[in-house]
């Protein structure tokens, strides 16, 4: 059994040099207009949900270089909610990995769902 998992594709970010998470990459094809006006509106109500259910971990509001995984034994309800997010990546052929593994190198942040990692030159610290 794994401890975390991520979603994410295969175009790096310029803040940490490691593959963007999903919610990157679905702001990506909202910022690139690639969406239709109710594909935008699905994911900005799935952001909210999180934004509203889930807390962003400081080193996220401070820029700082790390990524985010979920831990898999306490999110199996927001890895559903992550759903149509992962089924809008495919509709507009976004291609994207489902990570899961035990290792994630420097925990700088954890709560009860995720944990966020320290990140240099695109490599878990």
């Amino acid at each position: 059994m794994y401890k975390y998992m991520r979603i994410q594709g295969r175009d790096n970010s310029y803040i940490t040099k490691y593959p963007k998470g999903v919610f990157s990459l679905c702001w990506n094809l909202i910022n690139d207009k690639v969406m239709t006006d109710e594909d935008e509106k699905l994911f900005i109500s799935i952001d909210e949900w999180f934004k509203e259910n889930l807390p962003e971990p400081e080193p996220c509001k401070n820029r700082e270089t790390v990524i985010t995984f979920f831990k898999c034994e306490s999110t199996e309800h927001m890895i559903k909610k992550l759903e149509p997010a992962i089924m809008l990546l495919e509709k507009y052929k976004k291609p994207y990995d489902v990570v899961y593994t035990n290792f994630v190198g420097t925990i700088v942040y954890e709560d009860d769902w995720q944990v966020a990692v320290s990140v240099k030159d695109g490599k878990m610290v």
